[in-house]
């Protein structure tokens, strides 16, 4: 029996500085790579053109829409989905061939070993996650809106055991770059859905948030990490219902 195809796709802006590692560990187990350029100001496409990769640029317009068109122009039976940021273990790339013959699984979910600063997180609720990645093109589509996309899969799904090496975020500088959109995504999906700002419901929210991650999640084990991430995602929460208190004070 032949073994089934699969195509790798990503959804990129502006990210040049590391797409190349994230397609080339898919390198030997994917038979095609989409690439969607949400409108890049540096050389995101040429790097992925160099690559062997399909390219097409659409200006972003949320996550589901996005990654929609992108499984749209997958020709294969089977659909991976990375960020750039993230690469294949080789075992799970052995584990993934294997599991694609499988006749009745529709998709799988594949363990995430993260990465914050350089250095793995053992702890803080990063170390058992895992997200629906791979499935059966024609049984998949994505919903929700401009942020926290779903994969909506018909049929039986499985989990995987070896994990995508996730490098979230080299510096600081680098996670804030990246705050400062997702912050104004999430504000605009709360608008948007009809929620207003509390101030009551922040002000009990905030401790909470860091003490699950700090405490609960025993993000203390990661050390000084740990308390970076604790507190970087708490304020998240707050910036994200700050813009939302703007937004309804603009209109």
């Amino acid at each position: 029996m032949d073994t089934p195809r699969i195509s790798l796709f990503i959804i990129a802006k502006n990210e040049a500085h590391r797409i190349a590692p994230c397609i080339s560990s898919a390198q030997g187990l994917v038979s095609e790579v989409v690439v969607i350029d949400g409108d890049s100001t540096d050389n995101t496409a040429q790097v992925c053109k160099d690559l062997g990769a399909r390219v097409y640029t659409r200006t972003f317009d949320g996550f589901a829409t996005q990654k929609n068109f992108a499984l749209s122009k997958v020709t294969t039976e089977w659909a991976l989905n990375l960020d750039a940021d993230e690469r294949l273990s080789p075992a799970l790339k052995e584990e993934i061939s294997r599991a694609v013959q499988a006749p009745q699984t529709a998709g799988y979910y594949l363990p995430f070993c993260n990465y914050f600063l350089g250095k793995k997180m053992r702890f803080s609720g990063l170390n058992k996650e895992k997200h629906l990645r791979l499935v059966r093109t024609a049984k998949a589509h994505y919903v929700g809106g401009l942020v926290h996309e779903g994969l909506e899969v018909e049929g039986p799904l499985a989990t995987l055991k070896h994990p995508v090496n996730h490098f979230s975020y080299d510096t600081i500088e680098a996670y804030f770059t990246k705050f400062n959109k997702y912050t104004s995504l999430a504000a605009d999906q709360l608008h948007q859905n009809g929620r207003r700002f509390c101030l009551l419901r922040v002000l009990l929210t905030l401790p909470f948030e860091f003490l699950k991650r700090y405490v609960l999640k025993l993000g203390f084990l990661d050390g000084m990490r740990g308390l970076l991430w604790a507190s970087f995602s708490t304020y998240y929460v707050y910036v994200k219902y700050a813009k939302l208190w703007q937004l309804e004070q603009n209109k």
